[in-house]
């Protein structure tokens, strides 16, 4: 575990180094709305066993820890999925529901539904970019060549980085939401982006995005994979699907190659 700054507060994060010496590669690996957890930290040694330095950075450190413990996500996403798209669409009624749940809940739900505010995702990708500027300062790390990957949550802050940071090398976005369409033309990066087929409320945005990159001549190529589901990836959840993961992980071996 590091540390490193992210602007405006400091991050810890779990970094894995490969055997080969002198300076690599290197991948931002972005949690998905879980944290940190071992399936994250399995990813990154699977970089750093490719050869790539890989920085997984720990977006709840601080006050969010303990508000994001499993428990609370689990109960949170619960609870967003039961209310009505009447009451998420209103915030006094949204207000009003959250006020029957006890306080420890209330507390956690607000934290939740400020996570995945666009507001907190924006300060997330500005904080992000300080991962990258910390592995180019790191003698191992060949700064040409940090690219960004991320899950569901992290899958749209992986590309929300590349919009913060202009000479990023490449971006991977496993089944994320798309930037603001009035974002894309601060990307450079090349993007990759793996969804599942299952997943519609993420995949059936990809064409816009698509469209978006392809009429300012931005490379972004994408693979839907028709019997998965969103995280479909994570070996961990009920969602997985291991021929999908094992296909994708090939792509993004091969597009980080390219």
């Amino acid at each position: 575990m590091i540390s490193f700054s992210g602007g405006g507060r400091d991050l810890e994060g779990y970094l894995v180094v490969p055997e080969q010496s002198g300076p690599r590669p290197a991948v931002v690996v972005i949690h998905e709305i879980w944290g940190l957890d071992q399936h994250i930290q399995d990813v990154a040694r699977r970089f750093a066993a490719q050869g790539y330095v890989a920085l997984a950075p720990d977006l709840y450190t601080g006050e969010w820890h303990e508000a994001m413990k499993p428990e609370n996500i689990t109960a949170g996403m619960l609870f967003l999925r039961q209310a009505s798209p009447e009451v998420q669409r209103d915030p006094a009624k949204m207000a009003a529901t959250l006020a029957t749940r006890s306080p420890a809940e209330q507390r956690a739900l607000r934290t939740l539904m400020r996570v995945m505010s666009p507001d907190q995702r924006a300060t997330f990708a500005v904080e992000l970019a300080g991962a990258v500027r910390y592995l180019r300062t790191r003698p191992d790390v060949n700064g040409a060549y940090v690219a960004t990957l991320g899950f569901c949550m992290g899958g749209g802050l992986a590309i929300g980085v590349a919009t913060e940071v202009p000479d990023l090398w490449k971006t991977i976005i496993f089944y994320g939401e798309n930037p603001p369409l009035e974002r894309v033309p601060a990307i450079h990066a090349r993007v990759l982006g793996l969804y599942g087929g299952q997943d519609r409320r993420i995949t059936d945005g990809v064409p816009e995005f698509h469209q978006a990159m392809e009429a300012l001549g931005k490379p972004f190529t994408y693979k839907v994979y028709g019997g998965a589901q969103h995280a479909f990836f994570n070996d961990t959840r009920p969602m997985y699907h291991p021929e999908a993961a094992a296909d994708a992980w090939q792509e993004v071996l091969r597009f980080l190659r390219a």
